[in-house]
């Protein structure tokens, strides 16, 4: 445990108590937001729209870390504005203001998800990074357990009172906050080019980024295109007969088996290479999509969600480390940061494209599709020949 560092169980910690305070919605947002007269089809264009405009100052923001040679301030305002955001959802049910404050809880990442992955690669060397972003993620679920957790035992006593359940999450939310403010930045070297930075700069990093690095983000873009919100998961599973808090169980069921295998799986990915472990879970996400596009079993759906959150773990932390390991100390956060901003526009696309397929094609033909096109991902990266062991 030499290479878990102050600074990774710091961050590690904030991301718990966040993901603590975000998971503790995210499993009744569906539920909660077609109790407000939100659509199937409303609630994949919320998802995708609020992922795609905050996603995208990722890129910004990541390259203004690495220009200002700074971490911890990027970390700190971004966690606080999630925090804050979460009592803003109870506020008003008018969808103008929903779709501003999950934005306002988007942006938070977007700030923060640049430079804090940086910092987390600023601890490690390429022998240990699957263990330490393996660990990281462990702690960070272990957050969404332990929400939803939360979430279960309150509506098992306040049924359908999802108002107030906005308000419980700002108290985690704070706690990040406060434990965000024990982060220290270290010396960082900063680009060598000094010059202002646009909103849209980051596009440039992608013109002059290793051709290794470019490769990976494909792919990486092409899988993002078609594996929508977990939210279409959890609907399924409300959709096959399981009741509200039974949703929310099976939730914190698949995220308790990816705490519990995230920084096995990411240390062992050290040993035998990022792309294998990377490989190995698109294997699991399409096994999984084929099942849920092919059965209405009850059980058989607690068990895909079962290898849900084994995909999650062989993916999340490790193509985070993988970036990280093909770009310079100097470009950290712009390489993340660029990678995420294309993730959100694509994720826009694919959260909003499963919502009109299953609106007019249904649920099965959904999952199916995502399946489908994994398999063509998984061929992808296999095919890829790299000089160097990732």
């Amino acid at each position: 445990m030499k290479t878990i560092t102050r600074t990774v169980w710091i961050l590690s910690l904030v991301s718990l108590f966040t993901d603590m305070a975000s998971e503790m919605l995210y499993p009744i947002m569906p539920i909660y937001l077609k109790s407000i007269g939100f659509s199937i089809l409303l609630i994949g264009v919320l998802e995708g729209l609020v992922e795609a405009v905050a996603g995208l100052s990722k890129g910004y923001f990541g390259q203004l870390s690495d220009s200002k040679a700074k971490r911890a301030p990027f970390v700190q305002l971004g966690y606080s504005l999630s925090a804050l955001s979460k009592p803003m959802m109870a506020f008003f049910v008018y969808p103008l203001w929903i779709f501003f404050a999950r934005t306002v809880d988007r942006l938070g990442k977007g700030i923060r998800t640049g430079a804090r992955d940086a910092m987390l690669s600023g601890e490690t060397n390429k022998a240990n990074k699957g263990k330490v972003f393996g660990f990281h993620r462990s702690m960070d679920t272990f957050g969404a357990v332990l929400g939803p957790a939360l979430a279960l035992l309150y509506l098992y006593f306040y049924p359908e009172d999802y108002i107030n359940l906005f308000f419980i999450a700002f108290i985690p939310g704070v706690l990040a906050v406060i434990a965000s403010f024990l982060l220290k930045d270290k010396k960082v070297e900063t680009i060598s080019e000094k010059k202002n930075i646009s909103f849209f700069s980051f596009i440039n990093y992608w013109k002059k980024s290793p051709s290794e690095y470019r490769k990976v983000v494909l792919g990486l873009l092409f899988f993002a295109l078609f594996n929508s919100s977990d939210v279409f998961l959890l609907l399924k599973a409300k959709d096959a007969g399981l009741e509200d808090t039974w949703v929310i169980g099976i939730y914190i069921f698949y995220n308790l088996i990816y705490a519990l295998t995230a920084f096995p799986l990411g240390n062992f990915a050290d040993k035998i290479g990022l792309k294998k472990m990377f490989v190995f879970g698109l294997v699991i996400f399409s096994l999984v999509y084929f099942g849920m596009g092919l059965t209405t079993n009850l059980y058989l759906i607690i068990a895909l969600f079962f290898g849900y959150g084994i995909y999650a773990a062989a993916t999340e932390g490790i193509s985070k480390a993988w970036i990280t390991n093909i770009s310079k100390d100097e470009n950290t956060a712009t390489a993340v940061g660029t990678y995420s901003a294309f993730q959100s526009i694509v994720a826009m696309i694919a959260s909003v494209m499963a919502g009109l397929i299953w609106f007019y094609l249904g649920a099965n033909v959904t999952f199916l599709v995502t399946a489908i096109a994994t398999i063509g991902v998984i061929v992808y990266f296999l095919k890829l020949d790299f000089t160097q062991k990732n």
